[in-house]
């Protein structure tokens, strides 16, 4: 299935100059939605990981059914005073502005891989954040899978040398 004519271009969103990629085609289509499940856990089949984090928000889209289908948990990274219980926080440049992501203070464990499961890969700060979230907590992120990555933003450059996959490159 070509995913790439799921995905739908909306210029100028959310700012002037920016070409949003509107993953909302892919997650109606239920074959479309399948195919991007099944191809980002056929990414992770060899890679020996303990659990899932998807970043707010679209990486729980992602991430949920990618940690269900490989029988593994999942853990969200939250915006700001969104989790109940103790946290950790780190803050992050986007394309557009800044933000914080947050982690509960107990969602890893010292010692577990790690496996972040996104829907975008742009300058690279919300993973950036998240990588060094689970650094702090004493995990190791092994792998990182997103549905798209804007090529052109270099977004790998400040990721290291976790390996990367993308299912769609612009």
């Amino acid at each position: 299935m070509d995913l790439y004519k799921l995905i739908r271009d909306i210029p100028d969103y959310p700012h002037e100059g920016i070409l949003f990629r509107d993953i909302t085609p892919l997650l109606k289509d239920a074959k479309g939605l399948e195919c991007a499940i099944n191809q980002m856990s056929d990414e992770l089949s060899d890679v020996d990981f303990d659990i899932v984090i998807g970043p707010e928000s679209r990486g729980f889209i992602f991430g949920v059914p990618v940690a269900y289908k490989m029988h593994k948990g999942f853990v969200p990274a939250r915006k700001p005073n969104k989790l109940p219980f103790d946290r950790i926080s780190q803050s992050y440049d986007l394309e557009y502005g800044s933000n914080t992501i947050e982690l509960h203070a107990d969602a890893i464990a010292k010692g577990q891989k790690v496996v972040i499961v996104d829907d975008l890969l742009a300058t690279g700060g919300t993973t950036k954040a998240t990588i060094e979230l689970v650094e702090k907590l004493g995990g190791e992120v092994v792998k990182i899978v997103y549905l798209i990555e804007l090529e052109g933003l270099d977004g790998r450059k400040i990721l290291g040398n976790i390996p990367v996959s993308s299912l769609l490159k612009y």
